[in-house]
């Protein structure tokens, strides 16, 4: 039996200052609260220390064990997920392009009983972070592949300006970069019915300061982010030592799973449960990605 397999959710999360198992209590509903109200001003709130200082270590062995597992790729890219190519206007964010040097360890890659692999699939955890983003219910993603993933960014690359997929993200850092490796974001800078491609473009041609946050994280912080609308990035790595940092996927409804094209982007590979749910994808929105 691993180390891991005989620790409970008390020891691994501070239940003291996150009471995980009460959270209709007083102090459940402050912490709640609190979090709702960042995420609705600023699009992000960070819980610092939810994992207990103690396992720091066991994080950082952890994620240092599991990234030769990583699928490493570099390609061009830009901040809406799409070809590069595209037909746009001269002056569209969109025809601005970056290097994306990132790596993901997949689920499927990562053991059951690790710290992360156990927090994922605790159901109070995931009805925590349901509440923290205002949501009624959270479900595992039904992909064996980004269910889970551990985000691996080396030395010399970074995770370029752009916005997520997904409406929600729930994040950790597990390990520190030498030098760099910030992790920046424009609260809000887009809705669902406004790209605001003015302020983007601002953002990406170095004149949009304003917009930018930046955000300090410590290994064992937990972040939950709205990045369909806030335009982020993770800046270059400096130094000898990669960044790491663990992200749990939920969503809204069951069985969903990733796309052929974006599974084969982030891990070089599909499995036949991608294939199968090829073409069921409903749109939320407009927007470009």
């Amino acid at each position: 039996m691993s180390t891991l397999e005989a620790i409970t959710l008390d020891q691994v999360a501070d239940t003291n200052r996150y009471p995980l198992s009460d959270l209709d209590g007083p102090e459940g509903q402050v912490v709640v609260a609190q979090a709702r109200r960042e995420l609705s001003d600023l699009g992000c709130t960070v819980l610092p220390d939810f994992i207990r200082p103690s396992l720091r270590d066991v994080l950082r062995e952890e994620g240092s064990s599991l990234a030769p597992r990583a699928y490493h790729d570099t390609e061009t890219v830009n901040v809406y997920n799409i070809a590069v190519d595209s037909d746009l206007p001269e002056d569209h964010p969109g025809r601005r392009t970056f290097q994306r040097g990132n790596a993901f360890v997949a689920r499927d890659r990562i053991p059951e009983d690790s710290l992360i692999g156990r927090l994922y699939s605790n159901d109070l955890f995931r009805d925590f972070v349901a509440l923290c983003f205002g949501l009624p219910r959270l479900y595992e993603l039904a992909d064996p592949l980004s269910g889970l993933v551990l985000n691996v960014v080396p030395p010399g690359m970074e995770h370029p300006w752009h916005f997520d997929t997904n409406e929600f993200t729930v994040s950790m850092l597990t390990r520190e970069a030498e030098d760099g490796g910030a992790f920046e974001y424009c609260p809000n800078i887009r809705s669902a019915r406004e790209e605001n491609f003015t302020a983007v473009r601002a953002v990406l041609d170095g004149r949009g300061d304003r917009f930018i946050r930046r955000l300090p994280l410590r290994p064992g912080d937990l972040q939950l982010f709205r990045g369909r609308y806030s335009l982020h990035r993770v800046s270059p790595v400096r130094g000898g030592t990669a960044r790491h940092s663990a992200i749990f996927a939920y969503s809204e409804r069951p069985g969903v799973i990733g796309s052929v094209a974006r599974t084969r982007q982030l891990f070089g590979r599909v499995l036949p449960e991608h294939l199968q749910a090829e073409g069921r994808a409903v749109r939320g929105d407009r927007l470009l990605d």
